[in-house]
């Protein structure tokens, strides 16, 4: 037994903490026997019978005169407090508590025979579940469809475990029939996670060079880029992008290259040629010289002419397609992703369209530093194809994966279309408090809870989850060692969905 119910409301019920025991900041707890209610810590202090003025005498008369003081049935008079909240109803079914225990009800620690329930058909892994700093052996599952369809955000300071938890999230993934996954990769990392997956038939690793073998070069034709994939790519005035879509109206699918081998250009001013020629060659890393244009970059007159086209058959036979940005700018990855993303967004709304969509898989586009398209700065200059699918994706089946270490960037009612987040250890507290009043839960008691997260631990609250999850993500080179792909309806786990 860990402790006794003595008083509070619904969600701060104070708890005696039994004096051989110990309790941690978001420990899961059970009170009750048939009807089982599961109990959180959000918060510890100490209790005593004894008043505050007279501690500070004993600790004064210990701290100056080195008096050693006992105390009668010191157990009894001196304790510590919880405070805790309600969770979950549990019997024979989870449902989210509109009960409270009674009051002097024993409260004792969670079991995993307290949580053991059958994992959705599209089930999709998130790690274990956790107790404060105790792991139990209680996998945790949401329906990937609908998580994945309406948005993921991986919020978290450097060094906790983001880069793993993707890794995790993307072995799991690779394995299910109902998705595909776009990964814009800037540090070359998860190629190598998994390249031995069981199916890495699904794994399609794009790079500029030295593509390892059964794996292909990055190289995009400049025929397949429109004006509005260099929204949220770098900054136009009006005069320039009325310019550039004059160019693509006048030549089509040449206009890249009529425009940069342009001297002059009808109804466009000189410098406003001179600065846009600058600005795409620069990120398209092409030269010019004597009216001769040269492609040294993944960007090419003739080569890739079918390579996005390639990318959404991929991504729609739910394979994992890995870009290894890590040799591009910032800029230049933004570009990549937009020319893609675009493409799965517009031919998803064609299937729509033509009542096509219920039988294609959920394709999701992994992006590292979110801010970067959807910051508040940035679509105060103008939407883009990704603030795009944040705002409606989730009616299309395409979905964002946005990880971020400033989610106070990113607009209130975009962090709010995020319905799933995976919080990771947040310490600054404009951070966490832009997280808190963007998620699916109420969670404002956790502030504490998120910012003692430690390396590898999480709270996920969810549209799909009846209540914000704490969870303890896998290293990743054990999980992949442990992980045996299969779909088995029976393996038991806590189905969140």
């Amino acid at each position: 037994m860990k402790g006794q119910i003595i008083g509070g409301s619904f969600g701060n019920l104070i708890l005696r903490q039994k004096s051989n025991e110990n309790l941690e900041i978001g420990e899961l707890l059970i009170a009750g026997d048939e009807e089982k209610v599961l109990l959180q810590v959000v918060d510890l202090s100490f209790g005593s019978q004894i008043s505050q003025s007279n501690l500070e005498l004993v600790s004064g008369m210990d701290l100056e005169n080195s008096t050693n003081f006992e105390f009668l049935d010191q157990n009894l008079r001196l304790y510590n407090l919880a405070t805790v909240k309600s969770l979950l109803t549990i019997n024979n079914k989870v449902k989210p508590s509109k009960i409270m225990p009674n009051i002097f009800s024993k409260v004792r620690e969670v079991r995993k025979d307290d949580l053991n329930f059958t994992k959705p058909v599209n089930s999709m892994f998130f790690g274990n579940l956790r107790s404060g700093s105790k792991e139990l052996d209680v996998p945790i599952y949401l329906d990937g469809k609908e998580v994945l369809s309406h948005h993921i955000l991986i919020p978290a300071t450097t060094g906790r475990g983001k880069s793993n938890l993707a890794s995790v999230l993307l072995w799991d993934l690779t394995s299910k029939d109902y998705n595909g996954i776009l990964v814009l990769d800037p540090h070359d990392e998860y190629y190598n996670n998994l390249k031995d997956h069981e199916r890495k038939d699904r794994i399609i690793y794009y790079t500029p060079s030295e593509a390892p073998p059964g794996q292909r070069i990055l190289k995009i034709n400049l025929r397949k880029i429109k004006p509005e994939h260099f929204n949220g790519v770098f900054d136009l005035t009006q005069p320039q992008m009325e310019a550039i879509s004059l160019a693509h109206k006048l030549y089509g699918n040449s206009w890249i290259i009529k425009l940069l081998q342009a001297t002059s250009f009808e109804h466009v001013h000189e410098a406003t040629l001179s600065v846009i020629k600058r600005k795409i060659s620069n990120i398209l890393d092409i030269s010019i010289l004597n009216g001769e244009v040269t492609c040294k970059g993944i960007f090419d007159f003739n080569a890739g002419e079918s390579t996005i086209s390639d990318i959404v058959t991929s991504l729609e036979n739910c394979s994992t397609v890995i870009i290894n940005t890590s040799y591009s700018s910032g800029k230049l990855e933004i570009l990549i992703g937009s020319l893609i993303t675009s493409e799965v967004y517009k031919k998803y709304k064609y299937y729509k369209m033509n009542h096509q969509l219920k039988d294609k898989p959920i394709i999701s586009v992994l992006l590292e530093e979110a801010p970067r398209v959807l910051g508040k700065e940035v679509l105060e200059k103008g939407s883009n194809i990704f603030s795009t699918i944040a705002r409606e994706g989730r009616k299309f089946k395409v979905g964002l994966i946005a990880i971020t270490q400033l989610p106070s960037l990113i607009p209130r009612q975009v962090l709010a279309n995020m319905n799933t987040k995976i919080i990771l250890g947040i310490e600054m507290a404009p951070e966490r408090q832009a997280i808190i009043d963007s998620a699916s839960q109420d969670i404002s008691s956790d502030n504490k809870n998120i910012a003692a997260l430690d390396k590898g631990e999480a709270i996920i609250p969810s549209n799909f989850s009846p209540f914000a999850v704490p969870i303890r993500i896998p290293f990743f080179q054990d999980f992949k060692k442990k992980q045996e792909i299969k779909e088995n309806n029976s393996y038991s786990g806590i189905n969140l969905g």
